[in-house]
């Protein structure tokens, strides 16, 4: 799945260096025998963001890396499409951008009542307003298989983008109380009043969260 994850972000062009960062040693191990471009981090990492940050560091001890952004891809997403990751790094063109996500219009109500697709409501300006494993606006007086029809629902596609230097502020910040209970990490940020740009995607995207999640991929291919 590492591998599949890496073929295809190595085919956008907007990226210009593309690394995994792992603490596992099999990884790395895997990442040589197609020759990929590794680096191993700390285990004691907490999340991505985190992992991010320490890959930003070693690399920008060299001179010859100068980022202008950092873009978070997730190993679990091997039908990542390399226009998804464009169109996050695009929102990079408005200087005021400091960090950024992508979402996607919820179809089924499926989507809408599973707490692994996290939903995502923001403002007029595409800015996050909140992010949640709950449906999002809930509808009293309706039974929830009409919410569809009463709202557009949108689903958080887990790619996240970061200016250096706001990368580098985040991951000091100690964990929030609505990241503890929804155990989403990008809460912390929003509870600490960083503007967080959406933009909204028209490709799906599939991460492999659960045993089922693997099962459903391996029955379809």
């Amino acid at each position: 799945m590492i591998q599949r994850v890496y073929e295809q972000a190595m085919r956008c062009r907007e990226l210009s260096s593309l690394v995994i960062a792992t603490d596992n040693e099999i990884i790395e191990k895997h990442i040589k025998t197609f020759d990929g471009n590794g680096i191993m981090t700390s285990v004691h990492h907490k999340s991505g963001t985190e992992r991010c940050q320490e890959v930003l560091e070693k690399l920008s001890s060299d001179q010859e890396h100068n980022f202008d952004v950092v873009i978070n891809i997730q190993g679990d997403e091997p039908f990542i499409d390399p226009g998804q990751i464009s169109e996050l790094a695009g929102t990079f063109r408005n200087p005021e951008v400091r960090l950024a996500t992508l979402v996607k219009r919820i179809k089924s109500p499926e989507e809408l009542t599973n707490p692994n697709v996290v939903k995502v409501i923001f403002d007029k300006n595409f800015r996050a307003i909140y992010f949640s494993r709950s449906a999002l606006p809930y509808f009293r007086g309706k039974e929830i298989s009409e919410w569809l029809d009463q709202s557009d629902y949108f689903k958080h596609i887990g790619i996240y983008g970061y200016r250096p230097e706001t990368l580098r502020e985040i991951v000091k910040l100690a964990a929030s109380p609505l990241e503890t209970a929804e155990s989403l990490e990008q809460l912390r940020w929003i509870e600490n009043g960083y503007p967080m740009q959406i933009r909204e995607t028209e490709f799906e995207s599939f991460a492999i969260d659960t045993p089922a999640d693997l099962l459903k991929i391996t029955n379809t291919a």
